[in-house]
């Protein structure tokens, strides 16, 4: 049982297999990033199976929240909703995730080192964001959440990387179509995991991310002052 998850709760059930597509999500990114930087099919495979698991949880909360919505408080029902929001955007990295490998596959012996290690770098922090949404949604953490949404400037970086390399005057790589593509549905899968984060900060302040933003970049002198007139 995961924290924060109470048993017996008509929506305990439905959190449980949300934060199950969370572990997959991040078990594909991980795959991903192993299979980019060692070309193993075999792990590639791993991640055809963790998108067809996120297919059928999808499907699963998708009945779930219709089923239970009507029988649970506001705060539950807030939430539940949630839910549904992270599984259509975890569906959709897990469906990326597998476009990314097809194409690996296709270019495994002519890829570039740069480009191996520039995507492979893109997967690996994509798994630390999809992990960090889903430590900040069992603990109702808003830092990590924001943190998520900070690191989303880091996959543009590394796409725009990959982009200008095979862009740039000269001659073309036969594997640029396959290896910017692979870039750019990396840095989708960013956005979103940068997606989910969003509707975590909405759910535990309550307030919109341009506020919760505003909120972050104050002076640390002025967030101390505001901390102290909330307590008294």
């Amino acid at each position: 049982m995961s924290a924060g998850i109470i048993p017996d709760q008509p929506n305990s059930h439905l959190l449980e297999l949300t934060m199950s597509a969370f572990r997959l999500a991040r078990e594909s990114a991980a795959a991903t990033a192993e299979g980019l930087a060692t070309t193993s099919a075999s792990t590639l495979r791993v991640v055809r199976t963790r998108e067809q698991e996120l297919d059928s949880l999808d499907r699963d909360i998708d009945d779930l929240v219709t089923s239970t919505i009507s029988r649970v408080t506001e705060h539950e029902a807030r939430e539940l909703l949630a839910c549904m929001k992270f599984i259509i955007s975890l569906e959709r990295i897990g469906d990326l995730l597998l476009n990314v490998c097809n194409r690996a596959e296709a270019v495994a012996a002519k890829i570039d080192i740069a480009d191996s290690t520039d995507l492979t770098t893109m997967a690996t922090r994509l798994e630390k964001m999809i992990t960090d949404v889903e430590v900040a949604f069992r603990t109702r953490n808003l830092d990590l959440a924001v943190n998520v949404l900070r690191a989303d400037g880091e996959m543009d970086r590394l796409r725009n990387l990959v982009m200008f390399r095979h862009l740039e005057p000269g001659d073309r790589k036969l594997d640029s179509f396959h290896v910017l593509f692979m870039a750019t549905e990396l840095e989708r899968a960013g956005d979103h995991a940068k997606n989910i984060a969003e509707e975590i900060c909405h759910l535990i302040s309550g307030r919109t991310v341009r506020h919760v933003l505003r909120t972050y970049d104050r002076p640390v002198e002025q967030m101390f002052l505001d901390r102290m007139r909330e307590r008294f």
